[in-house]
């Protein structure tokens, strides 16, 4: 379940007009997957790999910070409403690519607003689009 933070004092703020949902990552399935079973498959992997290094750097620092993403204990910021000085809290991300899918999805649609607006899989999209309609 999403909650809705807005203004308690039923004034239109930014907060209140925008709906902003806290992420709850900790409530889905991938996040309980990965949290149960990221030990076992690191030392797995670790355990099956002739040179015994397992899984990449990378790959083991981007799950871990997953699990921190979007979590409250792991840092947060305090942001109050302009309108009536109500408080919320705005959990820090992980900002990676890899395994969340929060901001993976954020940095893509990041990456096409400053590319001007699309990319070439949306050019792509719209050709396949367009064709199917002639």
């Amino acid at each position: 379940m999403v909650a809705t933070q807005a203004c308690p004092t039923g004034q239109v703020s930014p907060a209140a007009t925008q709906g902003y949902h806290r992420r709850r990552p900790s409530e889905t399935v991938l996040y309980q997957a990965v949290q149960a079973h990221l030990e076992t498959w690191l030392a797995q992997t670790c355990w099956e790999d002739p040179t015994g290094n397992g899984v990449p750097v990378y790959v083991e620092r981007d799950f871990r910070k997953y699990l921190e993403c979007g979590i409250l204990a792991h840092g947060f910021a305090r942001a109050r409403c302009k309108a009536c000085g109500h408080d919320f809290l705005i959990a820090f991300s992980c900002k990676g690519r890899g395994a969340c899918p929060s901001c993976n999805t954020r940095r893509m649609a990041d990456d096409c607003r400053d590319a001007g607006g699309t990319t070439p899989w949306m050019g792509e999209v719209e050709r396949r689009r367009s064709q199917s309609r002639e």
